[in-house]
């Protein structure tokens, strides 16, 4: 990316680049069954992913559902939300 480039693009756009996630958090208030379905239709999970992502949850208090560019994790943060559970998005952090 030369400078020219660089300089037309806002602050918020380079806080925004790279990969971001979001995390599902527990909710004693939604069943398995909820979860599960929202994270097939929602995420794009298969029945394995979704039943394990909503048993970490369960048990740690958190799990990360989605990974993708800033734009489209707010798109699918949104549904989640729209959908009843509690989620959060956060800059991706490669630990591996």
């Amino acid at each position: 990316m030369n400078n020219v480039q660089l300089s037309e693009m806002s602050k918020k756009q380079l806080n925004k680049r790279g990969k971001w996630e979001i995390v599902l958090q527990n909710s004693n208030t939604i069943s398995f069954d909820h979860v599960i379905t929202c994270l097939v239709e929602i995420c794009g999970h298969n029945e394995f992913q979704a039943n394990q992502c909503a048993l970490l949850t369960d048990k740690t208090g958190a799990c990360s559902v989605f990974i993708d560019k800033h734009t489209n994790c707010e798109y699918v943060y949104e549904l989640l939300i729209k959908s009843g559970l509690q989620a959060k998005i956060q800059k991706y952090k490669n630990n591996v």
